[in-house]
């Protein structure tokens, strides 16, 4: 599930700013991106997030902006010099022209800009894991109006699949009547004379009856919708278990609509299946 926080930490020597992004995933995925100062504290700083970020692909930046000039680079004038008098050397040597721009290279060079070493203390540190922890509060804040979005959604589409079960009824007596005329018909077109054994036809016709019968479906069917409808309103974590409900929910529509053999309740399947697919694409982006 898609989420998004940030905060912002100020004091008098930095100002820390903390973004916190979210994608759906099986299993906690921490991306973090830190500054150097911070490497050392990066199994806290990942522990606090485990703490507060329930499974997905997650990606944390902290950013640093030095507000004082102590904590600025600095360049190391012995080892400059030292640059110096050796590119002069050399420029000498090939007859190079003394007025030649070394300082543009000598800035350049590795060690020259030496960068001086911050120490974050225990308060600082603490209040940097605050910061993240309310940035983490946003994420899931995000996540639960993103989820009641969805959880409208799912509800809707669910009663929509309720409903159109309904109408089966309204097609049942008319399917029974049409199996069992067809049933007959056919077996005028291999016998003049059907009505020689009418227990025969009898226990024919309701051997196909049971046979194409989509009661238990139609009673198991409801019972699944029911019991998604149920998991939903629950607060602990169910998308695997949705998952798995919707399986259910589709294993009986399509068995329905094998065993219908009538064009209107096949019509109403079509319906049934076009709902949950829109229920499972979405089930994908819940926790």
């Amino acid at each position: 599930m898609t989420g998004f926080g940030k905060e912002v930490l100020e004091n008098e020597a930095r100002k820390i700013t903390i973004e916190i992004r979210t994608l759906n995933s099986k299993q906690l995925d921490l991306n973090l991106r830190l500054p150097q100062i911070y490497r050392e504290k990066e199994l806290d700083i990942r522990s606090i997030m485990g703490k507060n970020i329930e499974r997905g692909k997650v990606d944390i930046s902290i950013n640093i902006e030095q507000k004082s000039v102590a904590a600025a680079p600095v360049i190391s004038k012995a080892l400059a010099r030292h640059y110096y008098n050796e590119l002069k050397e050399v420029s000498e040597s090939i007859n190079q022209s003394n007025d030649y721009d070394y300082l543009s290279m000598i800035v350049k060079m590795p060690e020259v800009l030496v960068s001086p070493e911050i120490e974050i203390d225990d308060e600082e540190f603490g209040e940097l894991l605050s910061t993240i922890q309310l940035a983490c509060d946003k994420v899931n804040t995000f996540r639960i109006n993103e989820g009641k979005t969805l959880e409208k959604d799912f509800i809707q589409r669910i009663n929509t699949i309720i409903e159109l079960l309904q109408k089966v009824d309204s097609f049942e007596e008319n399917r029974t009547t049409r199996i069992r005329e067809r049933i007959k018909s056919n077996l005028e077109a291999f016998s003049q004379d059907v009505q020689s054994d009418k227990n025969r036809f009898e226990q024919e016709v309701i051997y196909y009856l049971e046979k194409l019968d989509i009661t238990e479906e139609k009673i198991r069917l409801k019972k699944h919708c029911d019991y998604f409808l149920e998991t939903l309103s629950k607060d602990s974590s169910a998308g695997k278990k949705l998952g798995f409900v919707s399986q259910e929910i589709g294993r009986e529509i399509n068995t329905m609509g094998a065993k219908a053999n009538d064009f209107d309740i096949q019509q109403i399947v079509v319906l049934m299946k076009d709902e949950l697919e829109k229920i499972k694409e979405q089930l994908f982006n819940i926790l």
